[in-house]
């Protein structure tokens, strides 16, 4: 994590069991880092073997982390990792559906196949998870589902019509469940990161500057980074701490809402 989340929610979180998917790099590292130096007990899910080396080093910090491999878009690998957290704990607080994976290329080099693995991940990964760890929010007399969206819920961007889809997709989802799951003490909501400097920014850069022109590494998302009303990157602390906030006694009256945290690149 390239700056430590809020000390504001220290311990708030002790006593809390949290489910984090996409745990094994980038933001779902450090959003998972960020609940447990809260306080929370949290399961890192990612389909990269990487994740249980995630845990180790958060164990190692003296954070209650453990880890389960699992691909989002796999009914049975989903069903076994939220077992871990039914045998482990018996009930879940929070859900973090963070999970996600991109790619950029022009329409008429976009397979079907690509477009489907996109929504597949992006989108129906994040209701396979819903799906099954509900029980367990319910077993703990309510709880939290915070879904990852984008800057590509509010406006898509170019050469990633499947990406834009998929997180329009969520915002839809995020808002139908929020409705249902309201009855059982259930909050869902959304968060729409923008420029976050990880490796798959890092990959973005590259693949959009290639198309667009005749950008060098780094000279594209500078550009971009220029047009933010607030002139830099989030951190990843900057989106942990908003779910932190989203997930706290703070946000209980907060639910079916999409939170943009891009420094004001979009104000939908």
């Amino acid at each position: 994590m390239n700056e430590q989340a809020s000390s504001i929610f220290a311990g708030h979180f002790a006593g809390k069991k949290v489910l984090v998917t996409g745990a094994a790099h980038g933001m779902g590292r450090a959003i998972s880092r960020a609940f447990a130096e809260a306080g929370a007990a949290v399961l890192l899910v990612d389909r990269d073997d990487q994740v249980h080396e995630t845990a180790k080093l958060m164990r190692a910090d003296g954070l209650d982390t453990r880890a389960c491999t699992a691909d989002v878009t796999d009914d049975a690998a989903v069903r076994a990792a939220v077992a871990v957290a039914a045998e482990e704990w018996g009930s879940l607080d929070v859900l973090v559906n963070n999970a996600g994976v991109i790619s950029v290329e022009r329409l008429t080099d976009l397979t079907t196949e690509e477009f489907k693995r996109v929504l597949d991940v992006n989108t129906v990964g994040h209701f396979i998870v819903a799906r099954e760890a509900v029980a367990l929010l319910r077993a703990a007399g309510g709880g939290v589902i915070l879904n990852a969206a984008s800057a590509q819920a509010r406006e898509g961007f170019i050469f990633t019509p499947h990406y834009a889809a998929s997180k329009f997709g969520v915002v839809g989802m995020t808002q139908s469940l929020a409705k249902e799951l309201a009855k059982d003490g259930i909050r869902v909501n959304a968060y729409c990161p923008g420029i976050v400097m990880t490796d798959m920014w890092g990959y973005l850069d590259g693949a959009w500057g290639a198309k667009l022109g005749d950008y060098q590494p780094g000279e594209l998302v500078a550009e971009w980074i220029r047009d933010i009303p607030l002139q830099r990157p989030a951190r990843e602390a900057d989106v942990a701490n908003l779910l932190l906030f989203l997930a706290s006694d703070a946000a209980t009256y907060i639910t079916g809402q999409t939170i943009n945290v891009d420094g004001g690149m979009s104000m939908d």
